[in-house]
């Protein structure tokens, strides 16, 4: 699939989990971005400076993969850089659900564009990044959910 991916998110924080979807989708496209999206029903817990820092440490041995922020639909920041993809990572079938009726709107809203799923390694599939931010917020450790170059949160 050549061409140009963007894999939005909150990343608040990174997990192993988005890790391993950019890692094992790499040989899949010509680059991929990892678009830190603004999502209004959501709060952060960490800023969007510190997310950023921790994407670009965590796939700053490659090339391919940009990291960007953006306040617009996930469409339009494909149509901005030219990507026809979006990528998504699925754990479950609730998430399925849940993204497959955003890339069915996607899909109406720009047919160029199309949804690329990948299913989380088992080992991954049950890190969210809701979890791990509960953990934070009542002093555990986080160590094994997160990507291994991410030393401070």
């Amino acid at each position: 699939m050549p061409g140009i991916a963007v894999f939005p998110g909150s990343f608040d924080p990174i997990t192993k989990g988005h890790e391993s979807i950019v890692h094992r989708a790499l040989p899949l496209f010509d680059s991929i971005i990892v678009a830190i999206g603004s999502n209004s029903t959501k709060s952060s817990m960490f800023h969007l400076e510190k997310r950023k820092e921790w994407l670009q440490q965590t796939f700053a041995p490659h090339s391919k993969v940009k990291v960007v922020d953006y306040a617009s639909l996930t469409v339009e920041l494909c149509r901005k850089h030219g990507a026809k993809y979006i990528l998504r990572g699925l754990r479950s079938v609730a998430d399925f659900e849940y993204e497959s009726n955003i890339a069915k709107m996607n899909r109406m809203m720009e047919p160029g564009i199309e949804t690329v799923f990948m299913l989380a390694l088992p080992e991954f599939s049950g890190i969210h990044s809701t979890i791990v931010r509960e953990i934070i917020k009542h002093g555990g450790d986080v160590s094994q959910f997160i990507p291994a170059g991410i030393k401070s949160l």
